[in-house]
């Protein structure tokens, strides 16, 4: 049995306890936040057997072998730090820091002290978009030469959210962004040329955001996040032999249609449970059991260079949470 203990109590916060019921031999034991009705609140609602009022209190917790990092943005690297300097492995939510320099230090006191440390890019780990990169490795639609993706969202959101806050990393880029950015990544890698535009808020914060992504091979990635209407959530991945489409939301897809020349579209699915993080938990689990340091799905190495893209996108668009 792994003992899981949780940091914040928000939305995703609550997904990932209801999601963490379906992980076998997972048994979530506490719950940490700033505030002890917050953290009591939540223990009442989820049935967890200890609330604490501090972050270094769970993190004290002798009984937690691992902690799901879930607060909002600006608050992850001190969180996750005070997880990590405790001797506690942590799944830190996406994004991982506000930027690369934050994000290499906690990678690098994880390593200091050889304690297990995975950004919870939850995306890596879902079973289908892992069918579609075993796919894509076997050649199914030849070399990849574009990938398409889009995250927008409605809105509007009220000046005080935290999509909106600069100081708490708001944006579309960082909390939407990233899941194109992401899947651009784990299929093409580290691209040689990037160019973004983005329309900015009166906060400072991106709220329209367009990415074009060159690579020396060829390829490009056209991807775009947002929060002032409603995109489609899909994905296209094209190859010089076929196409993978991946219906709404990309991210956590309940199938995938491949096409090749001369050939009928074939859809393969899944059976779908929860809400998908289940197999980021599952993930952790199995590395914990392995004695590994970091996941091979979503190692550190990922994280950086994604952190390093947003980073520059960022400079590019002229946004900054000083």
């Amino acid at each position: 049995m792994t003992r899981w203990g949780i940091l914040a109590t928000g939305h995703i916060a609550a997904r990932f306890a209801e999601d963490l019921r379906l992980v076998p031999g997972a048994e979530l034991v506490a719950v940490g936040s700033r505030t002890a009705e917050s953290a009591q609140r939540f223990a009442q609602r989820h049935g967890v057997p200890r609330a604490y009022a501090s972050w270094s209190e769970l993190a004290a917790d002798a009984d937690v072998e691992v902690i799901y990092v879930a607060t909002p943005h600006a608050a992850h690297y001190e969180a996750a730090r005070a997880c990590l300097t405790a001797g506690k492995p942590v799944l830190l939510e996406k994004p991982f820091t506000l930027d690369l320099a934050t994000s290499t230090e906690l990678i690098d006191t994880a390593r200091a002290a050889g304690v297990f440390l995975m950004e919870a890019m939850w995306m890596r780990c879902n079973p289908l978009v892992l069918r579609v990169c075993e796919l894509i490795a076997d050649g199914a639609i030849g070399t990849v030469t574009s990938v398409r993706a889009d995250f927008g969202i409605p809105g509007p959101f009220p000046p005080e959210h935290r999509m909106r806050a600069r100081a708490l990393g708001g944006g579309a880029l960082l909390d939407l962004g990233i899941y194109p950015v992401s899947l651009a990544h784990l299929l093409l890698g580290v691209p040689q040329h990037v160019r973004s535009w983005a329309k900015l808020g009166p906060e400072g914060t991106d709220e329209n955001t367009g990415l074009v992504f060159g690579y020396d091979s060829g390829a490009v990635a056209t991807l775009s996040c947002g929060m002032v209407g409603a995109t489609e959530l899909t994905a296209s991945i094209t190859g010089t032999a076929g196409r993978i489409d991946l219906p709404e939301p990309f991210f956590r897809p309940g199938g995938f249609t491949l096409h090749r020349a001369g050939v009928q579209p074939e859809t393969i699915t899944a059976e779908l449970a929860g809400s998908g993080y289940q197999h980021e938990a599952i993930e952790v689990q199995r590395c914990l059991a392995e004695g590994l340091t970091e996941s091979p799905l979503v190692p550190h190495s990922a994280t950086l260079e994604v952190m390093a893209l947003l980073d520059d996108i960022r400079a590019q668009i002229g946004v900054s949470y000083l």
